[in-house]
Order: C-alpha cells, then sequence, then structure tokens
C-alpha cells in the first residue's frame, strides 16, 4: 500500500484524500461543461486551490482542461463548425505571441471588468444573439481570448457567446466551443513545458484527473442528448452571467495596489 501511495502522490503535496476528491470534482466538472458548453473548469479549478499551490495550479488545471475539452471535440467531432478554425487558430498564435508585451502594463482587475461586461452583453443582446459571427469575428476573439488567457483565464465565457451564436442547435454550441478551447489550453500547457514546469510527479494524478474528466465527458454528452434546445440555451445564458457576475466580484475585491 506504502508504495502504490509512493507511486501516485510521490513528489506532489497531496494526500490520498485530496487526490480522490479532486478525480471526483474532474468528473462533476466534466459533466457540467459537456452538458452546458462550460462552467465546470470554474468548480475543478476552485477545488484544486485548496490543495494545490498556485505554482502548481495552474498548469494542472491546464492540462485537466485540454484534456476535457478535447474529449468532448472527439465524442461530438462532428458537429464541429471547422470553417471557422483555421482564422481562430492563426488569431490565438498571433495573441498568444505579442499579448505580453501589449498588455504588460495593464492591471488584471481591469481586464477582468472589460470581459465580464462583454460577455453580459453578447448573452444578453438580441441582436449579437441574431448575428452569425464569421471568420473575421473568430480571428478576433483569438487574438484577443489569447490575450487575456495569460492574465485572467476566462477564455471560456468569452468565446462560448461567439459559438452559440453561430450554431443554430446545441450539440454544435458544445462540441465548437470545446474545439476552440482544446486550441488554446493546448498553447498554454506548450507554453508552461517551455518554462520548465516539471509535470512528472504530477502524471498519475493527471492520469486519474483526465479518466474522470472523460467519463464525465461521456455523461454530460448523454444528458445533452436529452436536454431539450430551449432549456440548453437558457442553461447556457444562466452560466455565463454567472462567470461574468464572479468576474466582477473578483475585479472589484482586488487589492488597490
Amino acid at each position: 500500500m506504502e508504495s502504490f501511495l509512493e507511486l501516485i502522490l510521490g513528489g506532489t503535496e497531496l494526500q490520498l484524500t485530496g487526490f480522490i476528491i479532486l478525480c471526483a470534482v474532474s468528473f462533476i466538472g466534466s459533466v457540467i461543461a459537456a452538458s452546458l458548453g462550460l462552467g465546470g473548469g470554474l468548480l475543478v479549478i476552485a477545488v484544486m486551490a485548496l490543495y494545490l499551490s498556485p505554482a502548481v495550479l495552474i498548469p494542472v488545471h491546464g492540462v485537466v482542461q485540454l484534456g476535457s475539452n478535447l474529449g468532448r471535440t472527439i465524442l461530438m467531432i462532428r458537429h464541429v463548425l471547422t470553417p471557422i478554425l483555421p482564422a481562430f487558430v492563426a488569431g490565438t498564435v498571433i495573441g498568444a505571441a505579442v499579448g505580453g508585451q501589449l498588455f504588460v502594463s495593464l492591471p488584471t482587475s481591469a481586464l477582468q471588468v472589460v470581459v465580464a461586461l462583454f460577455v453580459i452583453y453578447a448573452t444578453w443582446t438580441p441582436k449579437f444573439q441574431a448575428r452569425t459571427p464569421g471568420k473575421k469575428a473568430f480571428f478576433a476573439v483569438g487574438v484577443y481570448g489569447a490575450f487575456i488567457t495569460m492574465f485572467v483565464g476566462a477564455t471560456g465565457p468569452l468565446v462560448a457567446p461567439f459559438a452559440a451564436a453561430a450554431n443554430k442547435d446545441r450539440h454544435g454550441v458544445v462540441a465548437t466551443h470545446a474545439m476552440l478551447m482544446t486550441v488554446q489550453h493546448s498553447l498554454k500547457v506548450i507554453a508552461f513545458g517551455l518554462l520548465g514546469f516539471a509535470f512528472g510527479p504530477y502524471i498519475p494524478l493527471l492520469i486519474g484527473l483526465l479518466a474522470c474528466g472523460f467519463a464525465g465527458t461521456w455523461t454530460g454528452r448523454r444528458i445533452l442528448n436529452r436536454l431539450p434546445e430551449q432549456a440548453f440555451r437558457i442553461g447556457l445564458k444562466t452560466i455565463l452571467t454567472l462567470l461574468a457576475l464572479r468576474l466582477l466580484y473578483g475585479a472589484l475585491a482586488a487589492p488597490t495596489p
């Protein structure tokens, strides 16, 4: 037993209880994200923060989000809105390359306010929802999303209104959003690897989190298949609004430098 615990926990800051809880939360978070499009990642990172230090939390959460979104993409690949992907990828690469230089002096709280207000506007404005965003819009959101993910990690709520407006059914919304988030989280994980983060000791934890996350994605997809379109849209708007309000609260509660 001790050798098994050393195998899965050695080199990390976790106890067995924390390992099990994080795997269970990864499952629940993926169920939420697969059935409503997003929201599960916030739950996962909130619980992870109780068990992992900030230096470990962000890289590990990035891998978990990459796996969760990639799993949704694979399971729902035929629903992905593929024509907009090249534009989004190009925008994301550009944003990741130059974003740090342009936004280095902009306070995180200011970015949080901008993102939160835009998400509320895009979620509840009929004109935005009635418009079908094209390749230029997804290029732009790719650039901006890559900027802000380095500061506030809020690309999910930022991208979701575009995915919702571009797709006429709930399966397309979830699948397209998952693919777009897979692109951005892939770049984030690569960046952490290049910066020298040692993922090695956390591989057993990551395997457990990714396996539970995939199981949650499979379960959430079954819920999505049974969910009425109107109920899905209402649930998505509710989740987006709550996430935007959480961003506003975080910005207002941040200590003044």
